[in-house]
């Protein structure tokens, strides 16, 4: 997919998402502490979200207290918020799973835009894509 610019969305509607969330589901999720990823997880964490790591790579290790997921199928426990940190092109089926376990939320990070899958969620549910203000 080309490079597509963000979508902006008012502070007001990206804070009442997140006050109701409490799981989420983070996608992509590193080991490596000077990862984007490895440190939003933990920033979530210190602000009293539980966030599960979901990276195949990683399965079954344990990651900031948590243990890894290879799918967000494979969570047992149900997730409020799907959160991915993997390019615009791996996107849809992560989206498809998201839906297929109920999450109430899917966040792309910035930089990760795919408006089919986007606009699949949005059918599912609500969905955000976080942008710059």
């Amino acid at each position: 997919m080309s490079h597509l610019d963000p979508i902006p969305y008012a502070d007001a509607k990206i804070r009442s998402i997140l006050q109701r969330v409490r799981t989420i589901a983070l996608i992509g999720a590193s080991s490596n502490w000077n990862r984007p990823s490895y440190f939003v997880m933990k920033y979530l964490q210190s602000k009293g979200y539980r966030v599960i790591p979901v990276n195949p790579g990683l399965a079954g290790q344990t990651l900031l207290g948590e243990t890894v997921y290879a799918s967000v199928r494979d969570i047992p426990e149900s997730v409020d918020m799907v959160e991915i940190f993997r390019s615009s092109r791996e996107v849809q089926p992560i989206v498809a799973d998201a839906i297929a376990i109920g999450a109430k939320v899917v966040w792309m990070q910035l930089g990760v835009r795919n408006d089919a899958a986007a606009a699949a969620a949005e059918q599912a549910g609500p969905c955000l894509k976080p942008s710059t203000p």
